[in-house]
């Protein structure tokens, strides 16, 4: 090759180089512009890269295939490269030329070669990247994941294009009902088109990701808050195109405006705001959607400190048990007490609603229940070895339990460390569980009534499913919610009183102990008589008491109402 060819050519592999290494993106139309013009210095019929995910695919020719430059002339196979990545992926590079014009010289056919190992080198490393994209940014559902939401912030934070959007944190409401009245494969599939409506709304005027399990978090212009809102508080999803099969979705939301006087130094300031707002819609009752406002922030301070000093608290014991009596209305015999917490702070008390649900946010609440649960074990113990009347004690788990997969061996250790017998202890679970798996939840229940421990299902009424979760997990008691006891001025035929009545009555065909919770007035205890709920607690009988009271209620007390 002389020396002005060989400085056209080197002249033509520097454009290629130059294309495919610029620092601000590669464009394609470039490379291939530069790709061409070698191939017709060196007379190339066509030029074809492959592109395989694994050797198995490139057996099976499932993969991608370009090619690069044709110029209609026949031509035959002069090299071939092949390599595979530390990846796995295989990626091939085939040239062709006319077999009607003289051959390459060797010098050629090596210059031939380095442009081929360019390309191979270029496109391997161009689908690492998409595979390092994809891996980093995307989560295994395909879902673009919450990384990829962060950069999505720091971008518009950089095009000074953040101030004027929205970002949303949503929860899809009873997912976990969802998938066991449809299936799991069609709540799958309702979720990601509930995701593709989402996105299709949004358009390119933000984003949606996926954080995890039945979670989201999204951002957007403003302008369009109220169409996204109006999606979030219901919408119906197909989840059966050919029998036009569908259901309604709507989520839990928290809200965060970003205004002109929002100053973002992180994304955790935006993602702290809109998980506090979630949480409090989640927790809100009809308030699914919850706008952040600066009592949040304060409310996020407070939580903060309470998190920190509750490791303390745990081990100076500053936390009490209280003990609300049940009673057996017929008798007024004390028959039986819930455990309740009580957090003694420099002399004060905590309100339980101050820390209890700042403790729910992670497993610290986990920790005090196994504190009371031992607690309670050792005042049963000292009761039976000190001769006294003992009675059975309930003690509350909360939901986040179902996250252990050996609750059912750290309950029974607990009680079996403090020689209680099982008879004795009462294991409380909120109706609120419905949103873990129920078959979580029917194990440890099973269990525990195999181990001798009893179960009761607190709040009947309150959850979205009641009669899915007696029907489907082996309860002993069944505590029914205030909201369903009858007031005073109701009369029989009311809604509540005919609930109360049905209620009650299915629980005693069930096999179940039924006891009513809230019970305020002499009228109440009436009502109770008549409907034959026989067991009761509440401030008409007493308010969960110390542990001295109570023991004095143990020895010797009776709560006979007179007739008047």
């Amino acid at each position: 090759m002389g020396n002005e060819k060989l400085l056209e050519y080197y002249s033509l592999f520097d454009k290629l180089l130059i294309s495919m290494t610029d620092l601000e993106g590669f464009d394609l139309e470039l490379i291939k512009k530069a790709l061409a013009e070698l191939c017709e210095f060196f007379k190339i019929s066509k030029g074809i890269t492959e592109f395989y995910q694994s050797p198995s695919n490139e057996k099976i020719h499932r993969g991608d295939i370009f090619v690069g430059y044709d110029n209609g002339e026949e031509g035959v196979e002069i090299i071939s490269r092949r390599i595979v990545t530390q990846t796995g992926a295989v990626v091939k590079c085939s040239v062709y030329r006319s077999d009607k014009l003289p051959p390459l010289t060797d010098d050629e056919y090596h210059r031939v070669d380095i442009v081929m190992r360019t390309v191979l080198s270029f496109i391997s490393r161009h689908r690492l990247q998409g595979a390092v994209e994809k891996f980093a940014f995307y989560d295994e559902f395909g879902y673009r994941n919450v990384r990829y939401f962060i950069r999505y912030l720091e971008q518009l934070n950089e095009r000074e294009m953040l101030i004027g959007s929205t970002a949303i944190y949503y929860n899809l409401r009873h997912f976990t009902l969802v998938n066991r009245e449809i299936g799991r494969s069609n709540g799958d599939i309702v979720m990601r088109n509930y995701f593709s409506m989402m996105e299709k709304l949004i358009g390119d005027r933000g984003i949606v990701c996926h954080v995890g399990g039945d979670n989201f978090v999204a951002v957007f212009e403003d302008e369009i808050l109220d169409d996204v809102l109006a999606m979030l508080n219901g919408a119906p999803v197909v989840y059966d195109s050919e029998n036009q099969k569908r259901i309604m979705v709507s989520a839990s939301t928290g809200v965060f405006r970003m205004k002109d006087d929002f100053v973002f130094e992180a994304p955790g300031d935006v993602m702290d705001r809109i998980m506090t707002s979630s949480q409090a819609a989640k927790m809100g009752g009809k308030d699914s959607i919850v706008f952040f406002d600066d009592k949040m922030e304060i409310g996020k301070e407070k939580r903060m400190k309470i998190q920190q000093m509750f490791p303390l608290a745990i081990k100076n014991e500053e936390f009490k048990v209280f003990y609300q009596p049940k009673i057996d209305i017929e008798t007024g015999e004390l028959v039986g007490a819930e455990a309740l917490c009580r957090w003694f702070k420099d002399g004060k008390i905590v309100p339980p609603m101050d820390f209890i649900p700042v403790l729910e946010y992670n497993t610290d609440i986990c920790k005090l229940d196994f504190y009371m649960l031992d607690h309670v074990c050792k005042d049963i113990r000292r009761w039976l070895d000190e001769g006294r009347k003992v009675v059975r004690v309930s003690v509350n788990l909360s939901r986040k339990h179902m996250m252990d997969v050996d609750l059912l061996d750290h309950i029974i250790k607990i009680v079996d460390k403090n020689n209680v017998p099982h008879k004795y202890i009462e294991i409380e679970l909120t109706e609120t569980t419905t949103d873990v798996e129920f078959r979580d939840l029917k194990r440890v229940v099973s269990g525990l009534q195999q181990a001798g421990i009893c179960t009761s299902v607190d709040d009947f009424g309150m959850g979205y499913s009641s009669l899915n979760l007696i029907r489907e997990v082996p309860w002993n008691v069944l505590k029914v919610d205030r909201s369903f006891l009858p007031l005073d001025d109701e009369n029989s035929q009311s809604t509540r009183s005919v609930m109360f009545k049905y209620v009650v009555g299915m629980a005693k065909e069930l096999g179940l102990e039924c006891i009513a919770e809230g019970v305020e007035t002499k009228k109440q205890v009436e009502i109770l008589k008549n409907n034959k709920c026989l067991f009761a607690q509440g401030f008409f009988f007493d308010k969960p008491l110390p542990l001295d009271e109570f023991e004095h209620r143990l020895n010797d007390h009776n709560y006979m109402i007179q007739e008047e």
